[in-house]
């Protein structure tokens, strides 16, 4: 008689490989003989030890994947099949009635296996916890090829989506203690499946609480969920990527774009904080925004968003351009809300080509007040003054496109009366653009600038001394400079004529901005 291997809950191995290889003898052994009971629920209770005392548990999830995928690929937990013919009430015999007691003890440590795998989505280690993640989906497409139950009525024996094993895979990433983000990345694998998509808009509307109101947690792992199941209509194009099963039909569009807006209802109207707030307004700007019936209602929202500043600012004036743009949403106050949105924290978010994105569309007509647009002339002017190297050649260029959109501004340039650094009439604590005085003032802080250390910045602010182009200089080719690029450009112009020794990058950079801010003084009262 072969002797069963034995592995010891409190085992320690010093050897991944070591491991991995003893697990797979283990798995190989069961599957030889399914009636050795004792080896799968010896593998189910290590892998449960390993997830109490928060050992590596890939190779044990690994062993538990391919186990359980052949014990399904050959039928063995399949509990209900098409009845042959046979005269009614007769019982099984002995024989079958075993068998089948033996399937009903294999699916049931199935399930245990997989409530298991689903518990390992909480390891302290992203690597195994997404390891888990793609366990489960794996065991689940799997099931869904090899159903576990099956109608007795012959002619309903398809495949069929796995809709409660989604559910339970959705339901353990919606944690309200710790933030998915790991795990939501590698559902992005699958979540581009036609299937995927429509089973889990089926399901995502009952996840959501109805008698209490979510913590900031729950809320952002939902939100990242929404985020990973969204999507562009293009996709629907495609009918046959699905991962498991085809959909009975074309995709029905009209009831997932109603799930997505029941959804949403609930989801807006909770209290966020500050992270859960900015996600918000991602999700809804990149994914959801094209579905929803009546955007417009997202109006107060927006309004309201505005006024908490920073990050969430920013992105809910993109939403509220939006809307302008597309549903002729009307603000009046708009310009003075980007205006005061030009203060020195911009240059510290992730968000600040956004907004320089967004304020050149917004002050792309040419048939805005001087008045107006001089104020953000010379807001931008100023700011250039203690902005990164990196920003103040966005700046320049973003100056001298407005300029050219209003050659009346030229006048700015060198007005006789604009006055200098002590003597400015421009005032910069005003709240409204068009009483700022901007028209009165001039660019000084450009002149300033051409007496930067770094030559790529003096050279950028020595437009306003040279002939202006016939064209807009193109603002996406310095939007994402950063203070990397500026360095390596310069290195890399002197490096054939200076011999360098080692310098320290950000103590170059440093000591770029010290000397310009000495040479300008820090005029952003």
């Amino acid at each position: 008689m072969k002797m069963s291997l034995t592995i010891a809950p409190s085992t320690q191995f010093s050897s991944g490989k070591a491991g991995s290889k003893l697990l797979k003898q283990k798995a190989g052994e069961f599957l030889q003989c399914t009636r050795s009971t004792n080896v799968l629920l010896e593998l189910i209770a290590y892998q449960k030890e390993c997830l109490a005392r928060g050992a590596p548990l890939t190779p044990s999830l690994l062993t538990l994947e391919h186990l359980f995928t052949e014990l399904l690929r050959r039928d063995e937990m399949r509990t209900t099949v098409a009845a042959p013919s046979r005269t009614a009430g007769v019982p099984l015999e002995n024989g079958n009635s075993s068998h089948l007691s033996h399937k009903q003890w294999l699916l049931v440590q199935y399930k245990e296996s997989f409530g298991v795998i689903l518990a390992s989505f909480n390891h302290e280690k992203p690597a195994d916890a997404c390891q888990a993640l793609s366990t489960a989906m794996k065991l689940l497409v799997a099931e869904a090829q090899n159903p576990v139950e099956l109608p007795s009525a012959p002619s309903e024996q398809q495949q069929q989506f796995p809709v409660g094993r989604l559910k339970q895979i959705l339901s353990s990433m919606l944690s309200s203690e710790r933030l998915n983000t790991h795990l939501f990345n590698r559902f992005l694998e699958y979540s581009h499946y036609l299937d995927v998509i429509y089973f889990c808009w089926k399901l995502i509307p009952s996840l959501v609480p109805r008698d209490c109101v979510p913590n900031d947690v729950f809320t952002q792992n939902l939100l990242l969920l929404i985020g990973a199941v969204s999507f562009g209509k293009d996709a629907l194009k495609e009918t046959n990527n699905v991962l498991c099963v085809p959909l009975a039909g074309p995709f029905d569009y009209v009831f997932v774009r109603r799930q997505i807006n029941k959804t949403w209802n609930f989801v807006v109207n909770w209290p966020h904080g500050e992270a859960a707030h900015q996600q918000l307004l991602l999700v809804l700007l990149e994914k959801v925004l094209p579905h929803l019936e009546k955007p417009v209602l997202l109006t107060d929202f927006l309004m309201d968003s505005l006024d908490v500043g920073g990050a969430i600012s920013m992105l809910a004036l993109q939403g509220i351009f939006v809307l302008i743009q597309q549903y002729n949403l009307t603000y009046p106050n708009i310009y003075e809300k980007l205006y005061s949105m030009f203060e020195p924290e911009i240059f510290h978010t992730k968000f600040k080509a956004r907004l320089f994105y967004l304020a050149d569309i917004f002050l792309s007509s040419s048939h805005l007040p001087e008045g107006l647009v001089a104020a953000f002339v010379k807001r931008l002017a100023r700011l250039a003054l203690i902005a990164p190297p990196q920003d103040v050649v966005i700046i320049m260029r973003f100056i001298g496109n407005l300029i050219l959109r209003h050659p009346a501004l030229k006048s700015l340039i060198f007005h006789p009366a604009g006055g200098e650094a002590s003597s400015d009439p421009f005032v910069t604590e005003e709240r409204d653009p068009m009483k700022s005085k901007a028209l009165l003032s001039s660019l000084w802080e450009v002149a300033a600038l051409q007496n930067h250390v770094l030559p790529s910045v003096a050279m950028a602010a020595r437009f306003i001394s040279n002939p202006f182009p016939s064209v807009e200089w193109d603002l996406s080719s310095v939007l994402e400079i950063n203070e990397n690029d500026i360095f390596d450009n310069e290195i890399a112009k002197k490096r054939n004529n200076t011999p360098c020794a080692s310098i320290d990058r950000q103590d170059c950079l440093g000591t770029a901005v010290v000397k310009s801010h000495h040479s300008t003084g820090n005029c952003f009262k």
